[in-house]
């Protein structure tokens, strides 16, 4: 057994794939095609349900289930109005995992997704949430830093993993995300008590990925810095801010915010409203330059690792490429 797969043993016992690789859940990127594809590669792929309806969801589940040959997961966000509905979807179909973003999970969700059988990966953004998830049951965590691409939280990658890792990775595998884009720093995470890591950018320009080519092309000519995180213009309206490649759409956001701000003010929506009409935004910006291909006035939502993007290759290629450099890093460190 080689020394990253004994690191990575029970992230990928809790997986039931070859490598505790994640491909983190991007919204319109993250579907049927892209997910078989890394599940099938060795690695494990989740559906990111983001916006969808449950009966988008029971096509993409089913459509991606023809494709793989291994277990794949569905991502849910925590605020989406139909979550129960959508937790007996993925019930429905035997989803062997589910992994939950944004907020504390609602009351009650956790019990039904264990109720189906399937393990509940969270993320923590802190310590303390950290702790209240494992004790609240859940099966593993992802600790997501700021570099990441997409919604983001304050806190840098290597400080989370100083700070989350030393303490809960005995209690249970903790996925490291945000910035990782070869295998070296996948190796360095594994040393530090992580049970695996999660990707997003570095499988944007996998060959199986549907993102537009014109998505693609803006990742490969993209350099690290140009990958900058949206600002919030209102305190009232706690918007979580999202790290995507600077362009028209990037101002429109600003419009955007002060739009919902001016709304929120005079008591037309309320503050669950108002961010679901944000998530709306998002949903519908990202999908004008992943799917339409419209990088200008679109959303790129793209994490820092972008610039270690530069062609077009397989999930198969990316995914030996990465296993490659991280036994590479660990032989070396003996």
């Amino acid at each position: 057994m080689s020394k990253m797969n004994e690191l990575m043993a029970r992230g990928t016992e809790l997986l039931g794939s070859d490598y505790a690789i994640l491909c983190g859940a991007m919204s319109w990127v993250s579907e049927r095609h892209l997910v078989s594809a890394i599940s099938n590669a060795g690695g494990f792929g989740v559906i990111a349900c983001g916006a969808m309806t449950p009966a988008l969801l029971d096509t993409e589940i089913a459509a991606t289930k023809a494709l793989a040959t291994k277990p794949f997961g569905v991502n849910l966000i925590t605020m989406h109005p139909q979550l129960f509905e959508l937790i007996d979807v993925c019930a429905k179909h035997g989803v062997g995992h589910v992994v939950l973003a944004g907020g504390l999970p609602p009351k009650g969700s956790l019990e039904a997704i264990k109720a189906s059988g399937a393990k509940v990966i969270c993320f923590a953004p802190t310590l303390a949430m950290g702790k209240k998830l494992v004790r609240s049951g859940v099966d593993a965590l992802v600790i997501e830093g700021m570099e990441a691409g997409g919604h983001i939280g304050p806190v840098s990658t290597s400080v989370l993993a100083q700070e989350i890792l030393p303490t809960l990775a005995d209690e249970v595998p903790v996925f490291v995300a945000g910035g990782i884009g070869r295998g070296e720093a996948i190796a360095a995470y594994l040393e530090m008590g992580a049970s695996g890591v999660q990707l997003g950018t570095r499988f944007v320009c996998a060959t199986e990925s549907i993102a537009h080519p014109n998505f693609k092309k803006a990742f490969m000519r993209a350099s690290a810095r140009e990958a900058v995180a949206s600002v919030q213009i209102d305190p009232r309206l706690p918007v979580i801010p999202v790290r995507a490649l600077k362009n028209a759409g990037t101002e429109a956001f600003t419009a955007k915010q002060r739009e919902v701000a001016n709304k929120l003010d005079k008591g037309e929506v309320d503050m669950m409203q108002a961010q679901l009409e944000i998530e709306h935004y998002w949903a519908g910006a990202l999908r004008r330059a992943v799917i339409d291909g419209d990088v200008e006035n679109g959303s790129l939502m793209a994490g820092q690792s972008v610039g270690m993007v530069s062609e077009e290759e397989s999930v198969a290629a990316i995914v030996a490429s990465l296993v490659q450099q991280a036994e590479a890093a660990l032989q070396a460190r003996g």
